[in-house]
């Protein structure tokens, strides 16, 4: 052989040459400059890098900051890479890429090129802009957190001035009360579930208060069975781990699922292609069932199981503080909502006092005791003296 082919030709040492068959038929190789392609059988065995989801997402996000030429889009990428090695979540590193490069493109279209000229009414119009897109408005505020980490970032490495974060912009939100199921309607859900992978999901969600993301990274080595109990190691948002457990009948679920799983799956729960369950298969499923029990236009949700078992145990006697830790919230404001809307003795006591008013009873002298009438008689005395 000559030219860039004869590489080939030291291949085989002299020893193998002489093994070779008589019958031995030589690789015929294709001309130079044909198209045709040389498959080895050993191809198949060479290591591909395939790169982590967090990988994929941030070189997309540089690429397109890159590519824009937008101004302080330099600093928006090293925000991003700075992100990145803190280790956050792939959906934070998708959202700070997107909501950055829409930033830099409002700063550019409105105010020219100078980028650490930004202003704090500059964030206010970037706020009004949004809002006028018809974005909800918890979309609003969680991309005013994004702007305001990026600055932060800048803050922190001099490029800007501190001022920019005074007086921050706030931007309050209508408080809505987390929606849990009925007791009747989670029997009609549960009575039509007879899949046994999808039942354990299901009851594991509403009795052990995971979020979906969390369950569905759930692995066998995660789940301490003889203690009815799943370890999570990173919480999908708050990046924490914590504890969760799971009642009987959430375990009689679980192990009649265990007895006709795949073994060799890592995650507990997979797809019918062996594949990890995604979000939207699982919501899939949840909608399937709602619907097949007579609930799809209840506005209920795989999270409304998450509802459901913080105001059962709520309703049950359990500690706030406890339920912040099961819930795995950082702030225990966060789990207030459950106890504003699930106290049962609340709704016990309302309905035994309407019921009086509505007999026209006279229950005046139930209103005031008269040991404590007498404390407050004597404490007007005290007052009238000084």
């Amino acid at each position: 052989m000559t030219g860039p082919r004869s590489t080939f030709d030291n291949f085989y040492t002299a020893e193998q040459l002489h093994s070779v068959p008589t019958d031995y038929t030589p690789l015929k190789l294709p001309p130079p400059g044909s198209t045709t392609q040389l498959v080895f059988p050993s191809a198949g065995l060479l290591h591909i890098y395939r790169p982590s989801r967090r990988r994929r997402i941030i070189n997309r996000a540089v690429d397109r900051l890159e590519q824009s030429g937008l101004p302080g889009s330099e600093f928006a990428i090293a925000h991003l890479y700075d992100k990145y090695r803190r280790n956050l979540s792939a959906t934070t590193l998708q959202q700070t890429g997107r909501v950055a490069l829409a930033f830099l493109s409002f700063f550019q279209e409105n105010n020219g090129q100078n980028f650490e000229r930004i202003t704090r009414k500059d964030i206010a119009a970037f706020v009004e802009r949004e809002q006028d897109r018809g974005l909800h408005i918890t979309s609003v505020k969680h991309h005013l957190a994004t702007v305001y980490a990026f600055l932060q970032f800048l803050v922190d490495n001099q490029i800007l001035s501190a001022d920019i974060l005074l007086k921050k912009i706030r931007i309050r939100l209508p408080e809505v009360l987390p929606k849990a199921i009925p007791a009747e309607d989670q029997k009609r859900l549960l009575a039509v579930i007879q899949n046994k992978r999808d039942r354990a999901l299901i009851l594991l969600l509403l009795h052990t208060g995971m979020r979906i993301g969390e369950l569905l990274q759930v692995t066998m080595a995660d789940i301490v069975l003889p203690e009815r109990k799943i370890l999570l190691y990173i919480g999908e948002k708050n990046m924490e781990g914590r504890v969760v457990y799971y009642s009987s009948e959430a375990e009689k679920a679980l192990r009649a699922w265990l007895k006709i799983r795949k073994p060799d799956q890592t995650h507990l729960f997979y797809g019918n292609r062996q594949k990890q369950l995604s979000c939207t298969r699982a919501w899939m499923i949840m909608h399937d069932y709602l619907k097949k029990a007579g609930l799809a236009g209840k506005g209920y949700s795989l999270h409304s199981l998450r509802h459901t078992f913080a105001t059962n145990l709520l309703n049950a006697g359990l500690r706030l503080e406890v339920l912040q830790q099961l819930l795995g919230h950082r702030s225990i404001d966060v789990t207030l909502r459950y106890a504003r809307m699930s106290s049962t003795t609340r709704e016990n006591e309302y309905f035994k006092a309407m019921a009086v008013i509505e007999k026209g009873e006279n229950n005046e002298h139930h209103r005031v005791s008269s040991h404590l009438q007498k404390v407050f008689e004597e404490k007007k005395l005290l007052r009238k003296n000084r």
